[in-house]
């Protein structure tokens, strides 16, 4: 009699557990990166991106930032002087600081200054922040400063993208 009540039991637990892997974890509703990934059609969202791009230190987060057209723009103060670079040098300096740190935490601040240009088409943001990188020998470099972006975009549907990089920072 005992026999004939586990059958059952057993027949209905092989159904279930075919049909059920606890291996794998359920599937959440919505965007599983929703707080990763901002919104590249908005300002807000072009700086989360750029945080999480340097965080991660993630160059394929970081690259379609930055439009083809992009300079870096900073002052060297032991020659007085402002220099800069294009698009493929910053990639390249980047890609060295993301190889080379064990740990990047930005933080964006207020925005000081947000100058439209063009309707709905470019922006001037000059924004403080804080920055912290940890190399792989534990050597730690904080700075903080302002950025002074000019984000550009096509039309009000397509991503910001990132023209001029002028750091303000005091090294």
């Amino acid at each position: 009699m005992l026999s004939r009540a586990i059958i059952p039991f057993v027949a209905v637990c092989g159904i279930w557990l075919s049909a059920c892997n606890p291996f794998a974890p359920a599937l959440e509703e919505g965007n599983p990166f929703g707080d990763l990934l901002g919104d590249p059609t908005t300002i807000e969202g072009f700086f989360t991106n750029f945080r999480n791009a340097y965080e991660l230190r993630d160059l394929s987060l970081y690259e379609p930032l930055l439009d083809s057209s992009f300079t870096f723009v900073y002052t060297d103060f032991d020659a007085q002087v402002d220099r800069e670079w294009g698009f493929a040098q910053d990639l390249e300096s980047t890609r060295r600081l993301f190889q080379n740190a064990s740990g990047i935490r930005l933080q964006w601040n207020q925005i000081i200054t947000r100058d439209a240009l063009e309707q709905d088409k470019r922006e001037r943001i000059v924004r403080s922040f804080n920055l912290t990188v940890t190399l792989e020998l534990g050597d730690v470099f904080r700075t903080d400063g302002n950025v002074n972006f000019l984000l550009a975009r096509e039309d009000s549907l397509s991503s910001w993208r990132l023209q001029r990089w002028r750091d303000e920072s005091e090294l």
